[in-house]
C-alpha cells in the first residue's frame, strides 16, 4: 500500500518526464530522422525562444497572474531593435535600449494589474492587442531588414556544437532557478501565489513583488525577441504571434499551478521540450498545421484540467 502511494506521488511529481520520454520514443519510431543529431539540435534551437519567455511566465503564474502580452513584446523587440540598427545605432546599444523598453512594458502590465485592479487576463489581453499594433506602426506593417549582421551570431552562432540561443535559454533557466530557490525574492513569489493575504500581513509588499515579476516577464520577452530577430535577420511585426499559448502550455505542463504558489522551474524545462518535440514530430510526420493547432489546444486543456483536479484532491485530503 505504501509502495503504491509512493509510486502515485512520484508519478504525479515527475510524470512529465515520462511523457517526454514516451513522445520521443513514439516519434523516433515513426520518423527515422527524429533522433538524428541535426534534428535534436534543431529541436533545442526551436524551443530556445519559448524557453526564455517561459522563465518569465513561470514567475508571473507563480504569483497567480498571467501574461498574454509576451508574444506582442517579442514582436516589438524584433522590429524596434531592427529599426534602431537601421538608423545607425550600434547593436549593443540597440539591444540594451530595447530590453529597457520591454521591461517598461512589463512594468506597465504590473501597474495596470496592481493600481487599476484589472484582472491579469484582461489587463495583459489589452496590452497584447495594443503592443501588437505598436509593432505594426513602428515597422509600417512591413519586415525591417538591411541592418548590420553583427547581431546575427546571437541567434545563428554556435559554441562548439551548441547553438548560442540554447546557451542563452540555459543561462536564463539557471538564473530563474537560483532566484526562485535561493533568494528571499523567490520565497516571496511563492508566498504571494500561495496565500496573498498572509504574505501581505507578514509585512511583504505584494504589489512590489507583482511589479517585479511582470517586469521580469517583459525583459525576457524582449530578450527572446532580440534572439528571434538575430536568427531570421529580419524584424517582423508578426514575430511572436501565438507564442503566448505555447509558453503558457509549456509552463502549466511543467507543473506550475495556474492558481499560483506551486511549481518547479526545472520541470518547466521538460514542458518546453514537450512542446518542441510535439511540434517537431508533427512536422516530420507531415501533419497539417491546423491539426497541430488542435493538438496543442487539447494539450493545454489537459494540462490545466490535470492541475485543477490535483488542486481539488489536495483540498479534500
Amino acid at each position: 500500500m505504501a509502495a503504491d502511494s509512493f509510486a502515485r506521488r512520484l508519478l504525479g511529481k515527475y510524470g512529465i518526464i515520462l511523457v517526454l520520454v514516451v513522445l520521443c520514443v513514439l516519434f523516433g519510431a515513426l520518423s527515422p530522422v527524429f533522433f538524428s543529431t541535426e534534428n535534436i539540435i534543431n529541436i533545442f534551437r526551436q524551443v530556445a525562444v519559448v524557453g526564455i519567455v517561459a522563465v518569465g511566465m513561470t514567475f508571473v503564474i507563480l504569483t497567480g497572474g498571467i501574461d498574454l502580452s509576451v508574444g506582442s513584446i517579442i514582436g516589438i523587440a524584433s522590429v524596434f531593435t531592427a529599426q534602431l540598427m537601421l538608423g545607425g545605432m550600434s547593436a549593443f546599444w540597440a539591444v540594451l535600449l530595447t530590453l529597457a523598453i520591454c521591461s517598461l512594458f512589463g512594468l506597465l502590465n504590473g501597474v495596470i494589474v496592481n493600481q487599476l485592479f484589472i484582472p491579469p487576463l484582461v489587463a495583459t489581453l489589452a496590452t497584447m492587442t495594443a503592443l501588437r499594433g505598436i509593432a505594426f506602426i513602428i515597422s509600417g506593417g512591413l519586415p525591417v531588414f538591411g541592418f548590420s549582421n553583427t547581431i546575427s551570431a546571437l541567434g545563428q552562432g554556435y559554441l562548439w556544437l551548441i547553438p548560442i540561443p540554447v546557451i542563452i535559454m540555459a543561462l536564463t533557466f539557471a538564473a530563474g532557478f537560483l532566484s526562485l530557490n535561493s533568494t528571499r525574492f523567490g520565497r516571496y513569489v511563492y508566498g504571494v501565489g500561495g496565500n496573498e493575504e498572509a504574505t501581505r500581513l507578514s509585512g511583504i509588499s505584494v504589489k512590489r513583488i507583482k511589479f517585479s515579476v511582470y517586469t521580469i516577464s517583459g525583459f525576457l520577452s524582449g530578450l527572446a525577441g532580440v534572439v528571434l530577430l538575430s536568427r531570421i535577420n529580419s524584424g517582423q511585426p508578426k514575430a511572436g504571434q501565438g507564442y503566448e499559448m505555447d509558453v503558457i502550455t509549456a509552463v502549466v505542463i511543467g507543473g506550475v499551478s495556474i492558481s499560483g504558489g506551486e511549481g518547479n522551474i526545472v520541470l518547466v524545462i521538460a514542458g518546453v521540450l514537450i512542446m518542441g518535440v510535439l511540434s517537431n514530430g508533427m512536422i516530420l510526420l507531415n501533419i497539417d498545421e491546423y491539426v497541430q493547432w488542435v493538438v496543442k489546444g487539447f494539450v493545454l486543456v489537459a494540462a490545466v484540467g490535470f492541475d485543477r483536479v490535483s488542486q481539488r484532491r489536495k483540498l479534500s485530503a
